[in-house]
C-alpha cells in the first residue's frame, strides 16, 4: 500500500500589495547598513598625484586644494595617504619647457623626473602600489600624446614605439604597473612584450581603454601645461557620442594582455562604466577626472552643495556603476570621512 502525502493548507501568494513595505529596511541606520547594495570603501581609491622639479608646492587654481609638489613634499603625501589606507598612487609629471621636444624624448630618460620620482616613492614608502602615465602630451612641445606627422597627423606606430620606450624605463625604475593613456592602436600589446621580454613580467598594465574626447580635462591639462598647441585630440580619444566602440576599446585591450581596463571620465559615461563592466571579468577602473572635481569644489565654495556628502554620493555612483577601482582626487579626503 502507497502513502501519499495530502498537503494540508494550501499556500498562496497574496497580491495585497499594502503589505509590502519598502522602508522597514529603512526605518534605522544600522538597518540601512545592513542591505545597503554598494560599499565604497579606502581600498577602491588610487590617488592622482602632480610632481615638479624644484621646491614647495604649487596649488592648482583650477582644483583647488590639489597641488603640485615638489619630489621631497611628495614623499610626505605619498606617505600620509598610505597611512589613511590609500593603496595605490598615479602619477603625473610637470615637464619645464626646456625638457620638452617634438618626439618627448625626456620620457624615457633614466634619470627624467618620473623614473626619479618612482625610485624616491618606492624607497621612502615600498608597500605602495605607483602607477604611472604612459603618454607623451607632457613630455612634447605640441601637447599631443604622439608624434606629429606632415598636416598635423598624429602617428600611430612611430608613437607606440616611443611609448615602449617609456614603459620600460618607468619599470626599471620600479613602477608597479604602467598606465599607458595615449589611446594609440596596438600600444597595450606592444608594451607587454617588452615588458615581458626584459623581465619585467610583474609590471601591470592599466589600459585607458574607453578614454573620450572630453571637455572634463581641462583642469588637469592646466595642471601639467600639456594643453596640445594647435586642432584637438579627436582623431585618438574616443567620440564622446559612442557606446559600442568603447567595448571594442575594452576587448582589443583584453586581447593584448591588459590587467586592468578602465574609463574616462566617469560621471558622464556611467553607462559606460556598466557595460564595461558587464563585458569583461577584469577589473575595471574609472577616472573622476579633473573637471568632475572642480565643479563639486566651484560649488561647494559657493554653499551651494554639502561637500562631503556630494563626494560621498559621486564616488559610490562610479562604484554602483561597475567600477571596482576610482581615480580621484577626493581620495585623501574621502578616506578621512571614511575613518571618521
Amino acid at each position: 500500500m502507497t502513502s501519499q502525502i495530502v498537503p494540508t493548507q494550501e499556500i498562496s501568494i497574496t497580491t495585497d500589495t499594502s503589505m509590502i513595505r519598502p522602508r522597514r529596511l529603512r526605518r534605522t541606520p544600522a538597518l540601512r547598513r545592513m542591505v545597503r547594495e554598494t560599499q565604497l570603501s579606502v581600498n577602491d581609491l588610487i590617488y592622482p598625484l602632480f610632481v615638479m622639479e624644484g621646491e614647495g608646492k604649487i596649488e592648482i587654481p583650477s582644483m583647488p586644494g590639489c597641488y603640485r609638489y615638489s619630489l621631497d613634499l611628495l614623499l610626505e603625501e605619498v606617505a600620509q595617504a598610505y597611512q589613511l589606507g590609500i593603496n595605490a598612487i598615479a602619477l603625473f609629471p610637470v615637464i619645464s619647457e626646456g625638457k620638452k621636444d617634438d618626439i618627448g624624448s625626456e620620457s624615457y630618460n633614466p634619470e627624467g623626473l618620473v623614473q626619479q620620482t618612482v625610485k624616491a616613492i618606492k624607497q621612502a614608502v615600498p608597500e605602495i602600489v605607483v602607477i604611472t602615465d604612459v603618454a607623451l602630451d607632457p613630455f612634447t612641445t605640441h601637447g599631443h600624446d604622439g608624434l606629429v606627422g606632415e598636416n598635423g597627423t598624429i602617428l600611430n606606430d612611430p608613437t607606440v614605439e616611443v611609448l615602449v620606450k617609456m614603459a620600460l624605463a618607468q619599470a626599471a625604475a620600479g613602477s608597479d604597473m604602467v598606465a599607458p593613456s595615449d589611446m594609440m592602436d596596438g600600444r597595450i600589446g606592444a608594451i607587454r612584450k617588452a615588458l615581458d621580454a626584459e623581465g619585467y613580467i610583474n609590471v601591470g598594465i592599466l589600459a585607458y581603454s574607453a578614454k573620450y574626447a572630453s571637455a572634463y580635462y581641462g583642469p588637469f591639462r592646466d595642471a601639467l601645461d600639456s594643453a596640445p598647441q594647435f586642432g584637438d585630440k579627436k582623431t585618438y580619444q574616443m567620440d564622446i557620442a559612442n557606446a559600442r566602440e568603447a567595448l571594442k576599446e575594452v576587448f582589443l585591450d583584453v586581447a593584448e594582455a591588459a590587467d586592468i581596463v578602465m574609463v574616462k571620465p566617469a560621471l558622464a559615461y556611467m553607462d559606460i562604466i556598466h557595460q564595461v563592466r558587464n563585458a569583461t571579468h577584469l577589473p575595471v577602473a574609472a577616472y573622476n577626472v579633473s573637471g568632475e572635481y572642480a565643479m563639486i569644489k566651484a560649488a561647494a565654495q559657493q554653499g551651494w552643495i554639502d561637500e562631503k556628502q556630494v563626494i560621498l554620493e559621486t564616488l559610490t555612483s562610479i562604484k554602483r556603476a561597475g567600477a571596482d577601482l576610482i581615480l580621484t582626487y577626493f581620495a585623501k579626503e574621502v578616506a578621512l570621512i571614511l575613518a571618521a
